[in-house]
C-alpha cells in the first residue's frame, strides 16, 4: 500500500531575490552533497519509496536517472547516482499529491500567480484534469472522455498542420516512436522539442561536417584522452557524473582545460563521495588551464588555435596529421586560406577583444594540443545558443581534424546532453525535419503515405500560435511555456490555441497558461512501475554517447489514474484511426514496439534482444567506427566560419542564462546554488565588481533586467540582487526561466534557429519597486 500525502497548498510562495550571499565554492560534491541527496529524498519520497528508488536508480535492472543524459560505466557503484539525480528522482518518487480537490480549491488565475517552485512542490499529478472554455477551475474528466475530446478536435482542423506535437526529453524511446508515428499518421511533421532550444545547433554542425549530427565519444574515449577541453558547460551542477569520467581521465595522465566565463566549483576540485579522498581528502583538482573567455568569444578562440597550428604547420613544424587530411577531409585549403588571409595584427588584436583572452594564454592552450595525440572537447549550451553557434561549433571540428582527432580512440567531439533521452528521441524520429530515407522506410512498415513537407520546429511552432493557426497543442511532458524564449510572446501564443494538452507528472507553468480550453493527463514517471494485465513492462533510452539500454520502474504508482505515455498515445491512435493500417491495440506489447523501430531505424536490428543485455548496446556511428563520414562530400568537411563575436554597446552587458545548483532546466528544486554562494534566492544577477563600479552597480542593490534587441522593443526582468562575482568582463549572468522573458522569438542561431539565451545584451535601471 502507498501512503500519500498532500503538501500545505496554502504555503507561501517564498520571496526570491533576497538570498543570502557568499563567497563562491572551490570544491563540489563531497560529504555537502551526500546530506544534501539524503535530505532531499528524505522530504519527498521518505524511507520507504526512497530508499528503494535511489537502490535502483542508473542500476542495469532498475531505471534510467531522468537528471540527465551522462552514459553509466560498466561497472556500477551501489549508489551510481548524483546529488541531481538524486533531486530529479525525489521529485519523481515523491508522496505528495496534486488530485481534485486542489484543483477545486485553486482558480486558474491564483495558481498562474504562483512561482514554478511553488507549483512544482506540490506533488504528482493522479488523475485526469479539464478547464472548459471560459472555466475558472479545473475539473476531473475520465481518460475515455479526454482522448475522445482530443480526437474530435484534431478531426475538427482544417489541417493536420493545425496540430503541433511536442516532446521533452525524458520521454522514452517507445513512446517516442509511436508519439511521432500518431502525428505523421494525422499528416503533419509538427514534432518540435526541446532539442529545438538546446542542442540544435550541435546536431547542425556536426551533421554537415562528420555527417552524423551525434557525439563521437564512448565513455572509454574519455578516460584514454590525453587532452580534454571542457567549454561552455558546468559539469559539477549539469552532469555531476561527468567529473567521475574527468577525475579517471585525470589520474590516468590527462590535462584539463576549462573555458568558461565564470569559475565553476567542480571543474576546479572534486570531491568524490565513492573515495575515501573525495570525503576526508583534498579531492581532485581537475583543470590545469582555466580560460576565463567572454561570453560568445568561443569562436575566436578556436579560430585563434588553429590558426596557430596552421602557422605552425607553414614553418615546417610536425603539427597537423597531414595523412588523415589528405585522406579522410575536404575543403582544408579553402579554410586554411580563409584563416590566414587576415593581417596578423588585426587578428590577435580583434582575437583578443572577443576572447578577453591574452596571445599567451592561447599560445599555452597550443602548447598542450600539440604535446596531446588524443583530443576531446565537450561541450553544452554555453556554446549552442548564440546567433552564431552553428560555426563556432564546426570551428571546433576544424580544430579537431586539423591533428586528426576523430575515428580513433581517446578522441572526438563529445556535445553532452541534459534531457536524460532527447537523443534517443531525435534518433526515434521526433524532428520536424526527417529524413526522405526515415519517412519511407516508416511508410514501408506502416503501410501508409508519410508527410513530406517540414513542419515547426519550436521557434516556429509559437509563431504559428500567434498567428491563430494552432488548433491543438499537445504536450509530451516538459514544460514549454516556462522553457522557451520571449515569455510573454509564448504565453500570449498559448492563449490563442483552441485546445492544450499536457502529458505530465507534475504540475508546472504550462498548466496554468493555457488556450481556450486545456487537459492536464498525468503519466507514469521514469522510476514508477509500468503494468499492463498484472506484466511488467519496460522501457529503452539513449545517452549522450549513442548507448541505448533498458529502463525498469520499481515504485507502486501513487494512483490508478496514472498511464504510461505508449498507452496514452496508442489509445488516441485507436480512436483517431482505428486499428488498421496500424495496430495501435498492440503496442501495448512494448516489445512489438521495438520490432517496429528494427524495421524502420537503422542500428536497431534485433533491438528486443540488444535492449535485454546488461547494460545495453551501442548504435553504429560512421565516423568514430571507421572513420566513414556520411556528409555531402563523403569526406568529412572544413569549413570556413568567418570571425564574430556578439557586440555590446557602452554602459550594457552581454548576461547569459543559466542553471542554478538546485534546479533541472525549468524543474526548481529549491532556492539554493550551493557552489556560487547562493542561498534561499534565485533573481540574482552576477556582475565582475570592476563592471558593476563603471555601471554604478552596488552589491546587494536591487535592479531592472532590461534587454536591448535589434527590432526596437525592450523586454524587461524586474527586481534582480546584484551580486558582485568573477564573471568574465563585460559579461554577466542570471538564472532562467526567470530570464527568458529578454529573450526575444525572433533572436535565433543562424542555421539551427536555436533561441539565442546565451548572449542577451542588457542595460541595468534602479527597480521600480524601489
Amino acid at each position: 500500500m502507498v501512503v500519500v500525502t498532500h503538501q500545505d497548498s496554502e504555503t507561501p510562495d517564498p520571496v526570491q531575490d533576497d538570498p543570502e550571499v557568499g563567497p563562491p565554492a572551490r570544491s563540489a560534491v563531497g560529504v555537502p552533497a551526500v546530506l544534501n541527496s539524503v535530505r532531499h529524498v528524505g522530504d519527498q519520497a521518505g524511507i520507504r519509496r526512497g530508499l528503494p528508488a535511489m537502490l535502483a536508480v542508473n542500476q542495469k535492472r532498475g531505471f534510467d536517472c531522468p537528471g540527465c543524459a551522462w552514459p553509466d560505466p560498466d561497472k556500477r557503484h551501489k549508489a551510481e547516482f548524483c546529488e541531481n539525480g538524486a533531486k530529479a528522482v525525489a521529485e519523481e518518487a515523491t508522496r505528495h499529491t496534486v488530485d481534485a480537490d486542489f484543483f477545486a480549491r485553486h482558480p486558474v488565475a491564483t495558481l498562474a500567480e504562483r512561482s514554478g517552485y511553488w507549483l512544482g512542490r506540490r506533488g504528482r499529478l493522479t488523475e485526469p484534469m479539464y478547464l472548459p472554455e471560459g472555466g475558472t477551475h479545473y475539473e476531473p474528466i475520465t481518460w475515455d472522455a479526454a482522448l475522445d475530446m482530443i480526437s474530435e478536435e484534431l478531426r475538427s482542423l482544417d489541417s493536420p498542420d493545425g496540430a503541433v506535437f511536442y516532446t521533452s526529453g525524458r520521454t522514452g524511446n517507445e513512446a517516442a516512436f509511436a508519439y511521432q508515428l500518431l502525428a505523421r499518421r494525422l499528416g503533419t511533421n509538427n514534432l518540435p522539442d526541446c532539442s529545438n532550444m538546446c542542442h540544435e545547433s550541435s546536431g547542425s554542425a556536426l551533421t554537415e561536417t562528420l555527417g552524423v549530427g551525434k557525439g563521437s565519444v564512448s565513455l572509454e574515449d574519455v578516460h584514454q584522452a590525453d587532452l580534454l577541453i571542457v567549454a561552455g558547460q558546468n559539469p559539477g551542477t549539469n552532469h555531476p557524473r561527468m567529473l567521475s569520467a574527468l577525475e579517471k581521465a585525470k589520474r590516468a595522465g590527462a590535462r584539463i582545460v576549462t573555458v568558461n566565463p565564470l569559475p565553476e566549483a567542480g571543474m576546479i576540485t572534486f570531491r568524490n563521495p565513492q573515495h575515501a579522498r573525495g570525503l576526508v581528502g583534498r579531492g581532485t583538482e581537475l583543470t590545469d588551464l582555466f580560460l576565463q573567455i567572454k561570453v560568445g568569444g568561443d569562436l575566436a578562440l578556436f579560430s585563434a588555435v588553429d590558426r596557430l597550428l596552421l602557422e605552425a604547420d607553414r614553418r615546417g613544424e610536425d603539427v597537423l596529421d597531414r595523412e588523415f587530411v589528405e585522406t579522410f577531409t575536404h575543403g582544408f585549403e579553402e579554410f586554411s586560406q580563409a584563416l590566414l588571409s587576415e593581417p596578423e595584427t588585426e587578428f590577435w588584436e580583434r582575437t583578443e577583444r572577443d576572447t578577453g583572452l591574452s596571445r599567451a594564454q592561447v599560445e599555452e592552450l597550443v602548447a598542450m594540443v600539440t604535446s596531446s595525440e588524443r583530443i576531446v572537447v565537450c561541450w553544452a549550451m554555453g556554446l549552442t545558443q548564440h546567433r552564431h553557434s552553428v560555426p563556432t561549433i564546426r570551428e571546433v571540428v576544424n580544430f579537431l581534424l586539423l591533428r586528426g582527432n576523430v575515428g580513433r580512440p581517446g578522441a572526438g567531439v563529445c556535445p553532452v546532453r541534459g534531457h536524460s533521452n532527447v537523443q534517443g528521441d531525435r534518433t526515434m524520429g521526433i524532428f520536424e525535419r526527417p529524413s526522405e530515407a526515415f519517412l519511407d522506410a516508416l511508410g514501408a512498415e506502416f503501410g501508409f503515405e508519410p508527410p513530406r513537407e517540414h513542419g515547426y520546429d519550436t521557434v516556429e511552432a509559437i509563431r504559428a500560435m500567434s498567428r491563430g493557426e494552432v488548433g491543438v497543442f499537445f504536450a509530451m511532458g516538459g514544460n514549454f511555456v516556462s522553457a522557451s524564449p520571449d515569455t510573454e510572446v509564448t504565453e500570449e501564443a498559448m492563449r490563442r490555441v483552441g485546445l492544450t494538452v499536457h502529458v505530465s507528472t507534475k504540475l508546472n507553468r504550462s498548466h496554468v497558461i493555457t488556450g481556450a480550453r486545456a487537459l492536464i493527463l498525468p503519466a507514469l514517471a521514469r522510476s514508477d512501475r509500468d503494468l499492463h494485465e498484472g506484466r511488467p513492462r519496460w522501457v529503452t533510452v539513449e545517452d549522450s554517447m549513442g548507448e541505448v539500454h533498458a529502463s525498469h520502474g520499481v515504485l507502486p504508482p501513487l494512483s490508478e489514474h496514472m498511464w504510461s505515455e505508449v498507452d496514452i498515445v496508442r489509445g488516441l491512435g485507436r480512436r483517431l484511426f482505428g486499428n488498421s493500417p496500424i495496430d495501435w491495440d498492440g503496442m501495448a506489447d512494448y516489445d512489438r514496439v521495438r520490432d517496429h523501430v528494427a524495421a524502420v531505424i537503422p542500428g536497431f536490428e534485433d533491438f528486443n534482444a540488444k535492449a535485454c543485455r546488461p547494460g545495453g548496446f551501442t548504435l553504429p556511428h560512421a565516423p568514430r567506427d571507421d572513420r566513414r563520414f556520411p556528409t555531402a562530400t563523403g569526406l568529412a568537411n572544413f569549413t570556413v566560419n568567418g570571425t564574430y563575436a556578439p557586440s555590446v554597446p557602452e554602459g550594457r552587458l552581454l548576461l547569459q542564462t543559466l542553471r542554478s545548483h538546485d534546479q533541472y532546466n525549468t524543474t526548481i528544486y529549491g532556492l539554493d546554488d550551493r557552489y556560487r554562494g547562493i542561498k534561499d534566492g534565485r533573481r540574482v544577477v552576477l556582475v565582475n565588481p570592476e563592471d558593476a563600479a563603471e555601471l554604478g552597480l552596488v552589491d546587494g542593490a536591487y535592479t531592472d533586467l532590461v534587454g536591448e534587441w535589434s527590432d526596437g522593443r525592450e523586454r524587461r526582468a524586474p527586481r534582480f540582487r546584484v551580486v558582485h562575482y568573477p564573471t568574465a568582463r563585460g559579461s554577466a549572468a542570471a538564472y532562467y526561466p526567470e530570464t527568458n522573458v529578454l529573450v526575444p522569438l525572433d533572436s535565433t542561431a543562424e542555421v539551427s534557429n536555436t533561441p539565442t539565451s546565451k548572449s542577451v545584451v542588457v542595460r541595468f535601471e534602479p527597480s521600480a519597486e524601489d
